[in-house]
């Protein structure tokens, strides 16, 4: 098993300004669009885990991170998503 998880972090900045620490644990490209599975890297009190997908879309020639809004869209994602991480855990 590759040990892939955990070695990727980014700092992301809403709105309000508002700072936000995420553990990327994967990337996916589909219909033309890139999309991060993350979780909020804290220091492990959270015992939930709770995945977000963002889509990376570009604003005014500047890549962003947004929510999908799209239902099928996110299904279709979650489901590659889920495959691709479960793929990566039995090798």
């Amino acid at each position: 098993m590759s040990d892939n998880y955990g070695s990727d972090f980014m700092t992301i900045v809403d709105e309000d300004g508002t700072e936000y620490e995420l553990e990327i644990l994967t990337t996916l490209e589909y219909n033309g669009c890139t999309y991060m599975a993350v979780i909020p890297a804290d220091d492990g009190e959270n015992t939930e885990l709770e995945v977000s997908i963002l889509k990376s879309v570009e604003e005014d020639g500047e890549p962003i991170l947004s929510a999908i809004e799209d239902e099928a869209e996110l299904q279709a994602v979650y489901d590659l998503i889920m495959e691709q991480l479960y793929e990566d855990e039995e090798e």
